[in-house]
């Protein structure tokens, strides 16, 4: 369903910010206009947000893949991570690159679209459709940017309730995420205890650790330090961090790789050169590669939206909204747990994962853990792994043909670089 108001904002971000790339105003619509299915809560029918605000009226943007059946016993959600959206096995209307998860999702592969009914809801907060900072204020008839309630991994996970409910399911056969995807599926297991038959965290965490905290703050001081920002007023004022939040980006995308992963493929080589240049150009490919990740970044993401999702991953601690005991969360849960970690990462390393197997144990959940051998960090759930996706299409087979949707066929695959 259109909203004429939110057409009428986009149009008019699109022609003051004179300076957007293509991409980025492409991006700017998408705020507002999804190239994929939406939903709108009206405001008699508010979000009580976790910091006690009620959010309303607000929209969740989101892909379908594959057929509910009847029973509507075969749907899977998949959670995505920081950067990611909607677009998990389909074209990214923006960029035009394939879907972030396109390895995994789709017909005959590990999540098979011919056999599960998929969807993928960009998160709230997010910038490709969902309410967020960026989305306008019915207040002001301007983009929310610092009004914008504070959220948490928590209120992402209400949102996505509210559209599993008007999408009329019960019970969702899987919910399944890596990263901050992984914290929603912690959290849709321990709010929704009888509404997740399997749960599958990868490469995730019960709570954020300080180190990791400390990132992210590197990364919001950067696009804040911007002069750009505007005090978060950019899109009102036509400007863009987009220094700012190149920076950020470059920062973060350090801790998605392995030290072993940076040394083979990059190593101390040259970029289009035989000699140092003794400037401050990008003499080194490592360099190269980092000030591309961030160049493209800011044409798809929206800086506010970095600040909020980041500060919502580090507010996420499953043990302290448990009394500080972990296994508390999962109390009475009959959900089927899959917990997968990779020995390289150590953004979300593999202790995180045992602490999460150890509070499952200590309720007698249904638990399997899985530590993958990689040596390609964290962003190893992204890229091809044999045995990560054997991981996932036989739990998914055997969990499967538990609540009687069949077993399935080994699935194809095909290698393909991370799409963050």
């Amino acid at each position: 369903m259109a909203d004429p108001a939110a057409s009428t904002t986009a149009d008019t971000i699109t022609d003051t910010a004179v300076d957007l790339t293509r991409e980025a105003a492409a991006r700017l619509v998408e705020v507002h206009r999804p190239s994929s299915e939406i939903v709108h809560f009206p405001e008699t029918a508010p979000l009580r947000l976790d910091c006690q605000q009620l959010l309303g009226p607000f929209s969740i943007a989101y892909k379908t893949y594959g057929a509910l059946n009847a029973q509507k016993s075969n749907a899977i959600l998949i959670c995505h991570a920081l950067t990611g959206d909607q677009y998990v096995a389909s074209a990214h209307p923006v960029t035009g690159k394939a879907g972030w998860w396109e390895t995994l999702v789709g017909p005959g592969k590990p999540i098979d679209t011919n056999r599960f009914f998929v969807i993928c809801s960009n998160i709230l907060g997010g910038c490709m459709g969902s309410t967020g900072p960026a989305s306008t204020n019915p207040k002001t008839g301007k983009a929310y940017a610092l009004d914008f309630p504070v959220i948490t991994i928590g209120d992402m996970v209400d949102a996505q309730v509210r559209l599993i409910d008007h999408l009329g399911i019960d019970q969702l056969f899987s919910v399944i995420g890596g990263s901050m995807g992984g914290m929603q599926v912690l959290e849709w297991a321990a709010r929704h205890k009888d509404r997740v038959a399997t749960a599958v965290p990868i490469a995730t965490a019960p709570w954020h650790s300080a180190q990791n905290i400390a990132f992210h703050e590197v990364g919001r001081q950067a696009v804040m330090a911007d002069p750009e920002w505007r005090e978060g007023s950019y899109l009102d004022k036509g400007t863009r961090p987009a220094r700012g939040l190149a920076v950020a980006r470059m920062a973060a995308h350090i801790t998605y790789l392995s030290e072993k992963a940076l040394e083979e493929k990059f190593g101390r080589n040259l970029q289009n050169r035989t000699a140092r240049s003794f400037s401050f150009d990008a003499d080194f490919k490592i360099e190269s590669y980092l000030r591309h990740q961030g160049s493209t970044f800011v044409d798809r993401f929206d800086a506010n939206s970095y600040l909020y999702i980041t500060r919502a991953m580090d507010y996420f601690d499953l043990e302290a909204e448990n009394g500080g005991r972990l296994a508390r969360a999962f109390v009475g849960t009959k959900t089927q747990f899959c917990i997968v970690s990779f020995t390289s990462d150590w953004l979300y390393p593999t202790r995180d994962s045992k602490d999460i197997v150890k509070a499952l144990n200590a309720v007698a959940a249904n638990v399997s853990f899985v530590e993958i051998e990689s040596s390609k960090g964290h962003d190893a759930f992204l890229l091809e792994e044999q045995e990560f996706f054997s991981t996932i299409q036989g739990f998914i087979n055997a969990a499967a043909q538990k609540r009687g949707l069949g077993g399935g066929p080994r699935a194809e695959l095909r290698p393909r670089e991370a799409q963050r």
